[in-house]
C-alpha cells in the first residue's frame, strides 16, 4: 500500500458512514446503504480525481459488509483492519464523534500503509457459512436455557408430563433441534458444494476430535485455509498461543495465553481437545506426558489445543488425510 497517495478513512455506522480525506482533511457524510455508496465513489472521484487512494475502515460485522461487498465489486482497494487495533494506535483521545472516528482511521491507515494488505470479501459460501453457524449457536443457547427451564419445573412440581408448562417447553425444544439439524444439514452441502471446500472439510474430519461444526469453523476463520500463513497464527487469532511475560530483573511471570481472541473458537478447540484425548491414543499419551512433567491440566489441555491447530494446517498443506502412526508400531 506505500504507493498509494492519499486514504480515505471512514466510519461506519448502522445508518450513516462519515468519510475523511487524509491529506486534504475533506470529511463528508452518506448513508450506509448502496445510494449511499455510489455518492461516495462519486465525491472521491470529484476530491481526488486521478490519484491513487485507498479506503481503509473497521470491521464492524454486518455494519461494514455491505460497504466491503460494494468495494470489491467495484473494484475498489481497501482495507478492513480490526477496530481494537485502530484504537490503541491513536494514543489519548479526549473526545469521540464518528467524524473525528474518520480522521483517526485515516490517519492510521496513512502511517501504517506500509505495513497495511488490501482486504478481500469472503466467498458468497463461507458468508453464508457464516451465518449459519452465528444462527446455530443462538438456537442452540435457547435450547439449553429451555431445557434448563424444563428441569427446574420437573424437580419443582408433582406431575409435570400433565402441566402445560413443561408440554410446551418440550415441543419448543423438539421444534429447535429440528431447525438446528436443518441448519447442519445446509453446512453440509456448502461444504459439498465447491471442490476446495469438499476436499479440505473431508481431510478435516480425518482427525479425531474434529466434527462438523468445528470443521466448518476453521474453514470460515481462516477463509478456507488461506487468511493465515502458518499454525501458530491461528493459535495467537483464537487466544491459545501462549506469551511470555518479563521486564527487566524483577517481572519473570510464567508464559499465558492473552485475554484477546475468539472466544467461540477457544472453547469448540477445548471440547474438541477433551474428545481427542478420549478418543486418540497419541494425544492420551501427549497429554498424560505433559502432567507427569508437572504442567497444571489446563496447560496440558492448551498443548493438544495447539497440537489439533498444527495437525489441521498440515493436513491441509498435505492434502493427505491425517493418519495415526501409533496403530502401526510394533
Amino acid at each position: 500500500m506505500k504507493n498509494y497517495v492519499d486514504v480515505i478513512g471512514i466510519d461506519v455506522s448502522k445508518l450513516t458512514i462519515d468519510a475523511h480525506i487524509f491529506k486534504k482533511s475533506s470529511h463528508c457524510l452518506f448513508m450506509n446503504n448502496t445510494k449511499g455508496f455510489v455518492k461516495l465513489l462519486s465525491w472521491a472521484k470529484k476530491e481526488l480525481g486521478l490519484v491513487s487512494f485507498f479506503y481503509c475502515f473497521e470491521n464492524t460485522g454486518n455494519y461494514s459488509l455491505k460497504l466491503s461487498v460494494f468495494l470489491a465489486d467495484n473494484a475498489m482497494v481497501y482495507v478492513e483492519e480490526n477496530a481494537l487495533t485502530i484504537k490503541r494506535s491513536a494514543g489519548i483521545v479526549r473526545g469521540k464523534t464518528d467524524k473525528l472516528d474518520s480522521a483517526m482511521i485515516a490517519r492510521y491507515a496513512w502511517l501504517h500503509r506500509e505495513e497495511l494488505k488490501p482486504s478481500s470479501v469472503k466467498s458468497k459460501e463461507l458468508q453464508e457459512l457464516g451465518r449459519l453457524l452465528a444462527f446455530r449457536d443462538q438456537l442452540v443457547r435457547d435450547r439449553t436455557g429451555m431445557k434448563n427451564s424444563l428441569k427446574e419445573l420437573q424437580s419443582l412440581l408433582r406431575s409435570p408430563s400433565t402441566d402445560i408448562c413443561c408440554k410446551t417447553i418440550q415441543r419448543s425444544i423438539a421444534y429447535v433441534s429440528k431447525q438446528v439439524l436443518v441448519l447442519e444439514n445446509r453446512m453440509n452441502a456448502i461444504m459439498r458444494s465447491k471442490i476446495s471446500l469438499d476436499k479440505n472439510f473431508s481431510l478435516l474430519k480425518t482427525m479425531r476430535g474434529v466434527g462438523l461444526i468445528l470443521s466448518c469453523q476453521l474453514l470460515y476463520h481462516t477463509s478456507n485455509f488461506k487468511r493465515f500463513d502458518n499454525w501458530r497464527q491461528f493459535s495467537s487469532y483464537c487466544g491459545t498461543a501462549p506469551f511470555e511475560y518479563s521486564s527487566g530483573t524483577s517481572i519473570k511471570r510464567r508464559n499465558k495465553c492473552h485475554k484477546i481472541g475468539d472466544r467461540k473458537m477457544k472453547t469448540l478447540l477445548s471440547l474438541a481437545s477433551v474428545s481427542a484425548i478420549q478418543h486418540d491414543s497419541e494425544l492420551r499419551h501427549y497429554y498424560k506426558r505433559k502432567l507427569a512433567e508437572g504442567k497444571p491440566k489446563m496447560v496440558a489441555l492448551n498443548n493438544v489445543r495447539n497440537k489439533l491447530l498444527s495437525r489441521a494446517f498440515v493436513v491441509i498443506k498435505r492434502g493427505t488425510p491425517y493418519v495415526e502412526l501409533q496403530q502401526f508400531a510394533a
